[in-house]
């Protein structure tokens, strides 16, 4: 397992092992993501946590994830991050339904959990904005705008059109660990 130096709560790799099971047993039946294997699920854990080391993690209070699908990376970055409050964004209900189990099962009080799209609900005040896989990373600016401030990070796990995807965009940073790129943004311009 990687180690990055972000300290994870002691808990966060046992409380992983119990997701991880849920996962593969739901998956069986509602076929909810691509990780088949405990190895899959626990790379996709760790690409999940990976950008923890080069955010401001103590200055996260709020967040919310874009279509979370069946955790990566929200679910997993609430559980990294216990004293931040997570919202997980997941239209797909079978996919919502996986992760409200899992909110569940482990008593989660820092995640909630909205069977919508993003666009469609109140906007509120967020730390930061994470998403992986939903859509390229200008409409993912345009879904969130509402949630954006200058002070909100947005977190974008993307493939290797990251560099096409941020033409003429500002204020961003990308960092590479093997085939994905972490794109991390701040003060974006959302007119």
């Amino acid at each position: 397992m990687m180690s990055t130096p972000y300290t994870l709560p002691k808990d966060f790799w046992n409380t992983s092992e119990i997701l991880i099971e849920l996962l593969l047993k739901y998956n069986q039946t509602h076929n909810i993501t691509g990780a088949k294997t405990k190895e899959a699920v626990v790379k996709n854990i760790e690409d999940s946590i990976y950008p923890l080391q080069f955010l401001h993690v103590n200055e996260i209070k709020s967040a919310i994830d874009i279509g979370t699908g069946a955790g990566f990376p929200g679910l997993f970055l609430a559980l990294a991050l216990p004293h931040a409050h997570f919202t997980l964004f997941e239209p797909i209900a079978k996919k919502s339904a996986f992760l409200h189990l899992a909110k569940t099962t482990l008593d989660l009080k820092n995640v909630d959990i909205s069977t919508n799209r993003v666009e469609k609900v109140v906007p509120f005040k967020v730390d930061l904005i994470s998403s992986r896989a939903v859509t390229n990373t200008k409409m993912l600016i345009k879904l969130c705008k509402n949630f954006i401030t200058p002070d909100t990070t947005l977190l974008f796990y993307k493939g290797e059109l990251v560099e096409e995807e941020t033409r003429g965009l500002r204020n961003c940073q990308v960092h590479q660990r093997d085939k994905r790129y972490y794109l991390v943004m701040k003060d974006v311009d959302v007119a």
